[in-house]
């Protein structure tokens, strides 16, 4: 793995995701709490060295490029004034803040909506390291498109989260198979460190 040709890719480290107070807290905030992700994360991506960028889901005035196709778009589309750009449950928890390389969208996929693929292409990213919440939402469909786009996409196993462990379980195994396969953040570093 090469460093210069890889990017973490950072999706939904929020307040609406991860906190109690958030949109949806009540579902994923004890889970995640419970799991410990925030703190392999923060760690991971302070060891990686290469650029982290963030995604977090937003709804501007207008409502964007969101399309309420979806129960989750529908959700969120019905509760926006939470997801404003400026508003508190849109912001970076403070442990991810500092420094952070944030992009905005509406999609499901970190990467539809935004121009972050053209980004990365064009500063000669081709491998993208996943950590984000929750495993079987925007990591396992942010991976999927990654894939479909032409990147190498490796989701951080250990690095991701969902509201229930099995469901973390099952969407990690689906993506060892639909991306270039999962890794822990040990075994990424060693590879980073290898390259």
């Amino acid at each position: 793995m090469e460093i210069g040709s890889t990017a973490v890719l950072a999706l939904h480290w929020q307040v609406n995701v991860i906190k109690p107070e958030g949109f949806f807290g009540g579902m994923l905030a004890e889970p995640v709490a419970r799991s410990g992700v925030v703190e392999r994360a923060v760690r991971f991506h302070a060891e990686a060295g290469v650029p982290a960028f963030f995604t977090r889901f937003t709804v501007p005035e207008g409502e964007g490029e969101m399309v309420r196709n979806t129960e989750f778009m529908r959700a969120v589309g019905d509760a926006q004034e939470l997801f404003r750009p400026d508003s508190p449950g849109a912001r970076l928890i403070p442990e991810m803040a500092a420094g952070a390389i944030v992009v905005d969208n509406q999609k499901l996929s970190g990467l539809a909506g935004n121009d972050l693929a053209a980004r990365l292409a064009d500063s000669g990213i081709d491998t993208l390291l996943i950590t984000g919440v929750a495993t079987n939402l925007t990591v396992e469909q942010t991976a999927r498109h990654a894939t479909d786009l032409g990147f190498t996409a490796h989701v951080i196993s250990d690095c991701t989260a969902a509201a229930d462990p099995a469901v973390h379980e099952a969407s990690v195994a689906n993506l060892d198979l639909a991306t270039a396969g999962c890794l822990s953040s040990e075994e990424a570093l060693g590879l980073l460190r290898a390259g």
